[in-house]
């Protein structure tokens, strides 16, 4: 089996970013999460974008389905294990690396980049 919480690398030019993605399973589906969390080499601050979810969103809690989001009901899905994926959510939250700089971990609601990243994907 393989190891889905190892710490995966992205370089974007020439800046070195680390990702991993975490799945926190709760008995109460409502309090599952799916955490994205990317940092620049060396340094800080941490994005984390999470996804948690909601009436008409919903997030993978089985190892078959591991890492993805989808949006219902037309089912655009994405797949936070796919380098693609992460590199186009990175690209989307990026401004928000600027905004709180002093801050160690910055935690943002990952569902607010969802629809531009599917319809980016889409248009392409």
């Amino acid at each position: 089996m393989k190891n889905d919480r190892r710490l995966r690398r992205l370089v974007v030019d020439d800046t070195t970013w680390y990702w991993t993605v975490r799945q926190r399973v709760k008995p109460a589906y409502e309090d599952c999460r799916l955490t994205l969390s990317l940092y620049l080499e060396g340094k800080r601050p941490q994005l984390a974008l999470i996804f948690r979810p909601e009436s008409d969103r919903i997030i993978s809690n089985c190892y078959f389905m591991s890492g993805t989001v989808v949006r219902l009901p037309d089912h655009s899905h994405l797949n936070l294990y796919e380098p693609g994926t992460v590199r186009r959510l990175l690209d989307a939250a990026a401004p928000t690396l600027g905004l709180s700089a002093s801050e160690q971990v910055i935690e943002v609601d990952g569902w607010q980049y969802f629809d531009a990243v599917v319809e980016a994907v889409t248009a392409a």
